[in-house]
């Protein structure tokens, strides 16, 4: 690593304040930010994902952000082997690095890696989604549960298609998803995780909050313009909160108050389930956001020897 020991990870749950701190951070820092986010890589979502904006990225330059398409192929996996030639890339030009995000997996990429996973029989899919069609998500997933139970802990019932994917891969190689992810880590990327929390109460406030904000800005537009340019809605990418649950409202299905009030539900469900899961690094410094100043002690974790 060129200047430092060590990548420092800025993570949490949604809407805890991830930007704001990880560009004042990165400023000081002069790094570069390694977005590990699942969603914020696409072009058309922005709103609905909370996207560093044209102005955040002014200020400091962003990889994965903004740079695929829906119905482009991407995953943890695949970020897992792009973002050494990223890291690399960073180092040649003398900048430093920061990774901001709150996708449980993107971040265990760059903690732990990931393997590559062997092909599996596709019948074994097919099988899969019938099932899941006839028994529904809830059946599947205690299956998963029993099979791959760290897999299983970083979804809920409703994630359909990634359950799925954890059963494949386990019933066609015999060996949990979860195996494969901790097989082959990333080597050479040293980092430190910083995870960002404030008391559940307040949280929830401020996805509330931010929720009724994104509605202001105009989720609701975005979301019907996405809908004209992919009318196939299969992909992986619309099952992404706050896009999922305004699909039906825009069809007719149901009013677009009850979206809302799905959006805000799913999403502190969601944060709920990322705290749950950096509890499992016994490493990670957490910061209290509501008590204390999160860009001074993170730069004071860091260490003074890296500035």
């Amino acid at each position: 690593m060129a200047s430092r020991p060590f990548i420092p990870i800025i993570a949490g749950p949604t809407a805890v304040g991830k930007t704001e701190t990880s560009l004042r951070v990165a400023e000081a820092l002069n790094a570069e930010i390694i977005s590990a986010d699942s969603r914020q890589v696409y072009r058309e979502f922005s709103i609905g994902t909370a996207s560093p904006t044209k102005e955040d990225c002014a200020r400091v330059n962003h990889h994965f952000v903004r740079e695929i398409n829906i119905g482009d192929s991407f995953s943890a996996g695949i970020f897992a082997a792009q973002v050494a030639s990223r890291i690399l890339d960073i180092q040649s030009r003398k900048k430093s690095i920061l990774v901001s995000g709150g996708s449980t997996l993107y971040v265990y990429a760059l903690t732990h890696g990931l393997a590559d996973i062997p092909a599996v029989d596709p019948q074994i899919r097919e099988t899969l989604n019938v099932r899941l069609q006839h028994e529904g998500a809830q059946v599947l997933f205690s299956e998963l549960d029993q099979a791959d139970p760290t897999f299983a802990a970083t979804l809920d019932p409703s994630k359909s298609q990634r359950i799925v994917r954890g059963l494949e891969v386990f019933i066609g190689t015999g060996k949990p998803l979860s195996y494969f992810h901790t097989s082959s880590p990333l080597s050479g990327v040293p980092t430190r995780l910083f995870v960002l929390y404030r008391p559940r109460e307040v949280l929830y406030e401020r996805i509330n909050a931010r929720v009724d904000q994104m509605m202001r800005d105009g989720l609701v537009e975005e979301v019907r313009t996405i809908l004209e340019g992919n009318p196939d809605l299969t992909d992986n990418a619309f099952r992404t909160i706050g896009y999922q649950e305004l699909i039906p409202a825009i069809r007719g299905e149901y009013s677009e108050d009850r979206a809302i009030e799905l959006i805000k539900r799913n999403s502190r469900r969601y944060a709920k389930r990322q705290l749950t899961w950096y509890k499992r690094y016994d490493e990670a410094i957490w910061i209290n956001v509501d008590e204390s100043n999160s860009y001074d002690e993170i730069l004071s974790g860091i260490g003074d020897e890296n500035l």
